[in-house]
């Protein structure tokens, strides 16, 4: 991921940003993952005079794209997700991403030579991003966003690995187990259980049933 920065015509500037999502890992209190399309997320930071002092912070709106995005007025027809959490650090070190998350922004620290505002910094984080319309593919059964949750489905990577897909069947992959419950320990998975998800956090195992 890269991320671009300026105050108009002024202070522009690029850099790299690492995705730290890992694979098929998450769920209420889940671990964050690169699921669904699993585009790299790039933030384009242009923040504008109205849009607040914190680059793409909560209840601020990103534009359209596949690889870039810039900050701009959710009133703007631009206007394509929502933050809906924000924190400073890395997506490893820092607090996990609400369970509908449909994809995750990653930032990384800029310190440009001029900049307008005063504040001389955009901070290393990452935002938790809410498509404003259909389709959303951290809700349940949707077969993506950066977690993996119950009422989602999956299929046999091999090699002990799976992949989240959606469970409608509407992408390449048919779904071959739902998750239906995120336990303590798999002693507590219900007696239909024919695959454990890893799901981390304070339930950290999924239990999913063939579908």
């Amino acid at each position: 991921m890269h991320v671009r920065s300026g105050w108009g015509a002024r202070a522009a500037f690029a850099a790299a940003v690492a995705v730290l999502l890992t694979g098929c890992q998450g769920a209420p209190g889940g671990a964050e993952k690169d699921g669904g399309p699993g585009e790299r997320r790039t933030a384009s930071p242009v923040r504008q005079s109205g849009y607040g002092a914190v680059f793409l912070a909560i209840d601020e709106c990103s534009s359209f794209g596949r690889t870039s995005f810039t900050e701009v007025s959710c009133a703007s027809e631009r206007a394509a997700a929502r933050v809906v959490a924000r924190h400073d650090g890395t997506v490893r070190d820092g607090p996990r991403c609400p369970a509908t998350t449909d994809f995750v922004l990653h930032i990384s620290e800029q310190r440009p030579s001029s900049d307008e505002d005063g504040d001389g910094a955009v901070p290393r984080g990452y935002a938790c991003m809410r498509h404003l319309q259909p389709p959303h593919p951290g809700d349940p059964g949707g077969g993506g966003g950066p977690r993996t949750i119950v009422g989602d489905c999956v299929y046999d990577l091999g090699d002990g690995k799976v992949r989240e897909t959606a469970c409608d069947g509407s992408e390449q992959r048919e779904p071959e187990f739902e998750v239906v419950k995120a336990v303590d320990d798999r002693s507590e998975c219900p007696a239909s259980t024919a695959l454990y998800v890893r799901l981390g956090g304070t339930s950290p195992v999924g239990c999913a049933r063939p579908v």
